[in-house]
Formats: C-alpha cells, sequence, structure tokens
C-alpha cells in the first residue's frame, strides 16, 4: 500500500509540475529574422530553434527565474532572464566572426574554430544558402586548401593536401557519424548517395592525417556532414532546381534537383524524420581522344593508335611476331575501337532517401536512442583503371545509436549492388570481338600486307597506304569470292546493340564486361568524455572495429570460390588541458594516441601532440605533431582484375595464387614447353618474377637482350605493407578590426608509400635468364600493376591563407591562397607513381552581400588552378590551368517562407578538366526554390 502510494504521489507531483511557456523572436542587427535559431535554458538541456520568420515558443518545466540564451552560427549569442511566465522576449544578434563558430570534428568536442588545435574549416548554413554552386556539395570548391576533382556531374572527390585520384582512399567522408565509403570501392562516391540540401546541419573539413582520432583511413584529411535534428528542426521543407547544363561535345540539356525533408517532433521524447532527393541531368562527356602514353597522332597517322576515349583499340600486337614472317613490318598495330559515346548514353541521375526515428527516454537529458537508415541508387562515371559506367548503382546504411552529451555507441552496416554497371574499355574490346576474333582480324591485317610483298607491291603503295589497305581488309568480312562482306559494327545498328547488351550482361571479362558486387562492411564505434567527472583536464577514450565482407563473385576481387572476410579495430585516447598563463593569455595542450591493428600486419601507435597559444583573444597560435597510417585497402590486398592495360594483383598473404590464368606459349617458348604449349601463370609471378616496366620499354626501343640482363632491370616488388606520415603544422587564427586571418603551413614526410608500379612477368624462364629475354621479346608475357611501397622517401609541404573582411559596410570579402608541393625523387624509382595530382598555386575569392537591400542578396565566387600533371592508371597528362567564375543571386519572400535563387557556374563558358581523361566541364545554368528551409 505505501508503495502504491508513493507512485500515486508521483504521478500527482507530475501532473501539477509548474510549466513556463515564453515566446519571442530572434533578428540581426539589421531587423532581419534569423530562422534556425537556437533558444536554450542556461544549465539544462531544454531548447527550441526558432522558425522561418525567427519567431519561437518555448514550454519548460521550471519555475522562474532563470536564463535563456539565443545564439546562430555567425552571431553573437545573447541571454535574457525569465522572471514569469508568458514572457515575450526580442533578441537582437549582433553578426560575429567565422571565429566564433563552433567546431566538433577537431578534438571530438565542441569547441570555436579560433581555438581549435589543427587546421579545420566550416561550411555552415550560411555558406550553403549563399553559395553560388548548383549545390552545396560542389560548394565545397571555395574552401581554402581544398580540391574538387569532378569525375561526373553526381561524383566529385573531395582532396586536401595532395595525392589523390577518383579511388581517394586516403581521405574519409562521414555523415552523421557513418563512414559513407563503399564497400566495393573502399572509398566515397562524392554525395551520389549522401545528404539532400535541407537536411544538411554543417559540414566540417580536416585537411592533413587525422588517423589520432579517427584511425586508418583519415590519413590525408576527413570531411564530416552533420544532419538536422528533428528535435530542432520539425516541419515540411524542400527545394527545386531546374537548369540547364552546356558543354560543346554534348550540347544544351535538362538538369534538375529537388529534395523533401519532413521531420515531426511528436513529444518532447519522441521526433522523426524522412527525406527524399532526386537529381537527373546529362554527364560531361569524354572525348579525348590521343593518348599520350602511345605515340599519339590520329587513327589515320597512327597504326598503333590508343585513343584516350576509345576503347577497343587497347588490343595490340606486333605482326612479325605474330606471323613469323621477317619479310612482314616489325610494327604494332591495335585494333579499331570505338568512342566512349558510343557505350554510354551519359545519363547522370540520383535517386536517394533517409529516415530517422530519434527517441530521448529522460526528460531534460540529451541522452538520446536512435535509428537511422539510408538507401541510395543511381548512375555516374567513374574512372579508375578503366572508365566505368556506374549504372543502378544501390547503396544502403542503417546504424543504431546511443548518445549524449558526453558519449556516443553507434553500430552500422553498409552494403552495395553494382546494379548494372560497366566497364566501357571492355565492353569496346567485346563488341569488336563479337564481329570478329583477335586472332581473325589480325589474320586478316597481316595477310593483307603479305599479299602485297609477295607480289611485289604492283601499285606501288607507300607503307602508310599499305596498313590503311590492311586496315579497311580487316575491318570488314571478305568473303571466299574476294566480295565484300559484313563490315564492322556501326554503333546504334541491331548487331551493334545486341553485341553491347550481351557484354554488358556478362561478368566474365574474357567474354563481358559487366561489374559485379554485393560487398558490405559492419562498424561499431564508440567514445567517451570524462570532462563531466574530472576537473583537471578534458579526458576521453574510445575505439573502433571494423569487419570487412567482400563478394563481387570474382569479377573484382579473388572471391570466385567463396566470399572474403577480414577485420581490423583501434583504440585512442585523448587528454586535452588549458593553463591560463595570465589574464590575456592561455594555452590548451592537446595529446591523443591511437593504436590500430589489421588481422595482416603488427599494431601500429598514431599520437598527435599541439599547442595552442591565445593572445588577447583576438590571436591564436598553434602548432601539432602527428603520425599518421593507412593500412593497405580491400583493393591493395584482394583485388584480382585484368584492366586490359594490365592485371590489377592484390598482395595479401593468399591473394597471390588464388589468382591464376592460363597462357598459350608462344613457338619461341617450344624447346622448353613444345608448341602450343600452354601454361598457369598465377599472380605470384608479379611480386617474385617481373621486370620493370621501363627496362622492358628500353628493349622494344633498342632491341638489345642486355637491358633485361641487370639487376636494375629486376622489379619483384615488395608485398604491400601499411604506410606511415609524420606531419607537423603550425597555423595562426586572429582578427584585426574586420579583418579575419587563418594561415597554415605543413610538412609531411610518408615512409612505405602505397601506390601501383606496373611490372611484366615472362610466361616462362627466370628474370635475369636469356630465356625470360625471348620471353618478353617474342611478346610471352603479362603486365601486372602490383600493389606495393615506394623504397624511396615521398615528402610534400605546403601553406594556406585565408583574408575575409567586410568592405563598403555590409559586403562580404573573402579569399585564399594555398601552395602544394611534392618532394619526391622519380629517378630513384621510375615505375613508381605517386599520383600526387595537386596544382602548385590555388587561389579562390568571393564577394557578395546577404541583404544588398530588404531581402535580396547574391554572391560572386573566382577560382584559379595552376596547371598540373596528372598521373594514375588510366592515363598520364597535363591538367591546364584554369580559371573560373560562379555567381548567383537571390529573393526572399518571407510571407511565402521562400528563397527564390538563380544562378550559374563556369560563367564564361571556357571548359576545362580537373584531371586527365575525364569529361570536360562546360557551364550550368539554374534558378531554384527552397521553401521552409530553417
Amino acid at each position: 500500500m505505501r508503495t502504491i502510494l508513493s507512485i500515486l504521489l508521483l504521478l500527482f507531483c507530475g501532473l501539477t509540475f509548474a510549466q513556463t511557456t515564453i515566446t519571442g523572436t530572434v533578428v540581426d542587427d539589421s531587423n532581419l529574422p534569423i530562422p534556425s535559431a537556437n533558444i536554450i535554458v542556461v544549465g539544462a538541456s531544454v531548447g527550441t530553434v526558432t522558425d522561418f520568420d525567427g519567431n519561437f515558443t518555448l514550454t519548460v518545466n521550471q519555475n522562474p527565474p532563470f536564463t535563456i540564451q539565443a545564439s546562430s552560427i555567425g552571431f553573437e549569442p545573447s541571454s535574457q532572464e525569465v522572471t514569469a511566465n508568458n514572457q515575450t522576449f526580442n533578441f537582437i544578434l549582433a553578426e560575429g566572426t567565422s571565429l566564433d563558430e563552433v567546431v566538433i570534428s577537431a578534438s571530438r568536442t565542441p569547441e570555436r574554430v579560433f581555438e581549435s588545435p589543427v587546421t579545420v574549416e566550416r561550411f555552415g548554413l550560411k555558406e550553403i544558402k549563399n553559395t553560388a554552386s548548383a549545390d552545396f556539395y560542389g560548394g565545397l570548391e571555395n574552401l581554402k586548401g581544398v580540391d574538387v576533382n569532378t569525375n561526373s556531374l553526381t561524383f566529385k572527390s573531395v582532396n586536401t593536401r595532395g595525392f589523390a585520384t577518383f579511388a581517394n582512399t586516403r581521405f574519409m567522408q562521414l555523415v552523421d557519424g557513418m563512414d559513407n565509403s563503399t564497400p566495393a570501392l573502399n572509398f566515397p562516391i562524392g554525395n551520389l548517395v549522401g545528404m539532400i540540401e535541407t537536411d544538411v546541419q554543417s559540414v566540417e573539413l580536416l585537411p592533413g592525417a587525422s588517423s589520432a582520432l579517427y584511425g586508418a583511413n583519415a590519413f590525408n584529411g576527413i570531411l564530416f556532414m552533420r544532419s538536422k535534428s528533428p528535435f530542432d528542426h520539425h516541419g515540411i521543407s524542400g527545394f527545386i532546381k531546374q537548369g540547364i547544363t552546356s558543354q560543346k561535345a554534348s550540347g544544351d540539356n535538362a538538369y534538375t534537383d529537388l529534395g523533401v525533408r519532413i521531420a515531426h517532433k511528436f513529444s518532447e521524447k519522441f521526433a522523426a524524420k524522412i527525406n527524399f532527393g532526386f537529381l537527373k541531368g546529362t554527364d560531361w562527356a569524354a572525348n579525348s581522344i590521343d593518348d599520350t602514353d602511345m605515340v599519339g597522332g590520329t587513327r589515320t597517322s597512327n597504326i598503333n593508335y590508343n585513343g584516350l576515349n576509345v576503347y577497343g583499340d587497347e588490343v595490340s600486337t606486333n605482326i612479325r611476331s605474330a606471323s613469323g614472317f621477317g619479310f612482314i613490318p616489325d610494327v604494332e598495330v591495335s585494333r579499331t575501337g570505338y568512342n566512349e559515346a558510343d557505350l554510354t548514353d551519359y545519363n547522370a541521375e540520383s535517386i536517394k532517401s533517409d529516415w530517422g526515428l530519434y527517441y530521448r527516454p529522460i526528460t531534460d537529458s540529451n541522452f538520446e536512442v536512435s535509428y537511422v537508415g539510408k538507401v541510395g541508387t543511381g548512375s555516374t562515371i567513374y574512372q579508375g583503371t578503366n572508365r566505368y559506367n556506374i549504372d543502378n548503382f544501390f547503396q544502403q546504411q542503417h546504424k543504431l545509436e546511443l548518445k549524449n552529451d558526453n558519449y556516443f555507441l553507434r553500430g552500422y552496416v553498409v552494403a552495395d549492388k553494382a546494379g548494372d554497371s560497366y566497364d566501357m574499355v571492355f565492353t569496346g574490346i567485346q563488341i569488336n570481338r563479337a564481329w570478329k576474333s583477335d586472332a581473325d582480324w589480325f589474320g586478316d591485317y597481316i595477310g593483307t600486307i603479305a599479299g602485297i610483298e609477295l607480289t611485289g607491291n604492283p601499285q606501288g603503295l607507300t607503307e602508310a597506304q599499305k596498313h590503311a589497305l590492311a586496315r579497311d581488309v580487316a575491318d570488314e568480312v571478305i568473303d571466299t569470292n574476294g566480295n565484300d562482306g559484313i563490315e564492322r559494327f556501326e554503333p546504334g545498328s541491331p548487331e551493334f546493340k545486341a553485341a553491347f547488351n550481351r557484354s554488358i550482361n556478362d561478368p566474365d571479362l574474357t567474354t563481358g564486361s559487366k561489374f559485379q558486387d554485393a560487398s558490405k562492411y559492419y562498424h561499431a564505434d564508440g567514445n567517451y568524455n570524462f570532462s563531466h567527472l574530472v576537473d583537471f583536464a578534458d579526458i576521453q577514450v574510445g575505439g573502433s572495429y571494423r569487419k570487412y565482407n567482400l563478394n563481387s563473385g570474382g569479377t573484382i576481387y579473388t572471391d570466385g570460390n567463396s566470399e572474403i572476410d577480414y577485420s581490423e579495430f583501434g583504440v585512442y585516447t585523448q587528454i586535452q588541458k588549458n593553463f591560463e598563463l595570465n589574464d590575456d593569455m592561455e594555452l590548451k595542450v592537446t595529446g591523443s594516441a591511437r593504436y590500430d591493428k589489421s588481422e595482416f600486419f603488427d599494431g601500429f601507435i598514431s599520437p598527435r601532440l599541439s599547442l595552442g597559444l591565445t593572445l588577447n583573444q583576438n590571436h591564436n597560435i598553434r602548432g601539432s605533431i602527428q603520425t599518421g597510417f593507412r593500412n593497405p585497402t580491400t583493393q591493395d590486398l584482394f583485388i584480382g582484375l585484368d584492366s586490359g592495360r594490365a592485371i590489377l594483383i592484390g598482395s595479401a598473404p593468399d591473394n597471390l595464387d588464388r589468382y591464376s590464368r592460363n597462357y598459350n606459349i608462344s613457338t619461341v617458348g617450344q624447346n622448353q614447353y613444345g608448341q602450343s604449349a600452354t601454361i598457369t601463370q598465377t599472380g605470384a609471378a608479379a611480386y617474385n618474377n617481373s621486370y620493370t616496366q621501363s627496362a622492358v620499354e628500353a628493349l622494344a626501343a633498342t632491341n638489345n637482350p642486355a637491358v633485361l640482363l641487370t639487376a636494375d632491370a629486376i622489379a619483384n616488388p615488395e608485398i604491400v605493407k601499411p604506410e606511415k606520415v609524420t606531419s607537423m603544422e603550425i597555423g595562426y587564427r586572429g582578427k584585426f578590426n574586420k579583418l579575419i586571418v587563418d594561415f597554415s603551413t605543413y610538412y609531411n614526410k610518408y615512409q612505405d608509400f602505397i601506390s601501383q608500379e606496373v611490372v611484366v612477368a615472362p610466361l616462362y624462364g627466370d628474370v635475369g635468364t636469356p630465356l625470360s629475354v625471348a620471353a618478353i621479346a617474342n611478346g610471352d608475357y603479362q603486365a601486372y600493376s602490383a600493389y606495393t611501397n615506394s623504397s624511396v622517401d615521398v615528402n610534400s609541404y605546403g601553406a594556406s591563407l585565408g583574408l575575409s573582411t567586410k568592405v563598403f559596410g555590409s559586403f562580404d570579402l573573402s579569399g585564399s591562397y594555398t601552395f602544394t608541393k611534392q618532394d619526391y625523387d622519380e629517378s630513384a624509382n621510375p615505375d613508381f607513381e605517386t599520383n600526387f595530382n595537386t596544382p602548385e598555386h590555388k587561389f579562390k575569392a568571393s564577394f557578395g552581400n546577404t541583404n544588398l537591400f530588404e531581402n535580396f542578396g547574391f554572391n560572386l565566387s573566382y577560382r584559379f588552378s595552376d596547371d598540373y600533371y596528372w598521373e594514375a592508371t588510366f592515363g598520364d597528362g597535363v591538367v591546364p590551368e584554369f580559371h573560373t567564375v560562379d555567381a548567383q543571386i537571390n529573393y526572399r519572400v518571407p510571407k511565402l517562407k521562400s528563397t527564390f535563387k538563380a544562378g550559374g557556374t563556369n560563367l564564361g563558358g571556357k571548359e576545362y578538366f580537373t584531371a586527365y581523361g575525364t569529361g570536360h566541364i562546360g557551364s550550368m545554368y539554374y534558378i531554384g526554390w527552397t521553401i521552409n528551409n530553417l
């Protein structure tokens, strides 16, 4: 009975507990409303946000007096005291500076940008709304020190401080704490299946090594995207953008981008949200023709032509070796290929949705239990070793998380399916072979040359005319009476379409080109902050665990017989302490260390030490030194993929012998193997019986076997192992009246740098012996792209300077300059490519006004990139310097809770590209309508 009375008493107290309701508005110093401003009760975990018109209502289970605070990013907070129920408050917030913005990523705890121990860039709600780019993700291009390489209209690759290809495994991208890299490719594919614009709360970017807190994948930088909580941002919001893309190669094409966000706060304990996004356009067509790795020229002038965006002409042979006749010219000849435009429709599309359920069981507490699900599908172009049409690609993520102000514990799974994706290079090859086999094509070619030579060349044809006639004959089928037969399949013809469809639906690369995968990974991580329990310092501990499950059916990885599983884990700690040196000076010391272990490698410790000295609240000097490391990726370890140019072979302990291939041996090897003998070569040959690519090229150029009989000609690369970096950084942040300055300089020293090295393995004979030289000379060899480590240290260094201020009263003016340089002795390792792929000089500037006159704003941005040399497995070449200007104007209609926007990118119209082999980037023009975006 006493227990029942106690429960009834508690219920009665809960029903009669006093509630205080307050209302009000939040505006800036121009009397414009500030949507999404935070209103909190000081000292309690209770609050709300303002609506589109800056209005708020807050009800709390607390009697006056107490204090409430209004704050918003980019403004100085303001507080007022509540003395009675039903009071009305009007907050006027003064505009602050970028240094006052709060970031979480730098130390895994909230702190001002001004006090961050390392360089950090932030892209908040104000920047998202005012970017001149077509979407917020494209707006990242304007951040200081950031490189954004455009692979496709729907796939942009973000990177910092060099060393990037589109397979950017050194850079990490997190969405609400979840890694959104694809399990199949092991790197992020931009925002293809990421966030929609109206749900983005903030974007933070840490350039450089971040392994001490975030593990092995955060080796060269990390991008954090946080979404809006339905407890703070509820209601329906959305946007639609309509426009065109304009490019010489593909013309003018429609572009549509729309998104809807629905969030509802059912009570103080339960809230939910759902987002949907759709984008559709036509991709930037790639029609670069000449391959500078080859002799160059054109198909007419070069019999061994290999066009950069022409596929099928990778198949090439030496016609004298193939025929065995000494009177046949000793030259390489390639098959006729198909242009990339014949092998794709350039459809760029992204369809994505996510949803979340959020539960806060304890009143006046931030403890929250949540479930988040994400799905996305789309079509894009990916450039790796070859060019791939990623069509109907599907990725899903599911996360469970427990968190409050002091800790989080989350677990999630990421799974993908390749859909209808295919390799465009192999598609061109297979369409050629569907019409006429390689043996028949080269046979017709050689037969034509032989007929001319054996009859004494009665027509007096030049060498060029002989080869032109031979190609004409080989590119059609001649019947027994010498009459013209069936010509090579023409793009668009029924025969071409049938061969195309057979290829893209066949995952066997000996007969097809389908990209097949259904891989996944499972991840768990957690963090606890002891700052509420101890006073002398802020102490955090945490850890993570990841398990990979690779399932490509043998089309990417060597998992043809069974799926491949492996795992890795890490633990870390951080201690942060502030020391007040005097009234105007404070020193922040941050130390952290992380231990990571992959099941294939020894564990590694990554420490970081940083010092931040604040002078009179306006100037901060920081310095840090840290080490980072990167475990070899799933591709480094387990890939077994024939790219046409070479076989990509990973070097996990059991991977080398798992990849094997049968070869027919030519007559040169008959003394050892017999006429037309067949041998099986495994991937181990790349690592224990191979020549360097440069040595094989020297043999072809000189016909001197001695070039292969030296120790320097032998490759035999080491099995791949973890990569390490030591990074040192010094920076300064400060303000001089209205001028904000942010400067940083760094030096990175890499050891055991991971990349790919092309090697050539003879099909018979040990390297360094005459028999193996004969194999190479006769074309009895296989090229491999081996994943290994540089024997020479790779270094890089650079600096960035950012300036921002107010001019002419209320106009925002900002600019940044970035210098980046690689320090690497290429002569010591000529066949090893670091893929630095970064311009030495970059300059960016922005000019605008959010309120030029009532409800009207504009922004103008400019970017300059110096020319640089791009090197990657698809091709190497110069990326010319470019200048581009983007602009937008916007008009706000408060009665409609709407903002209307019109803008354009690359307004000068001069096309450019950021990577060798991709489509040239044209212009984009759009108009947009955003409604109720709080």
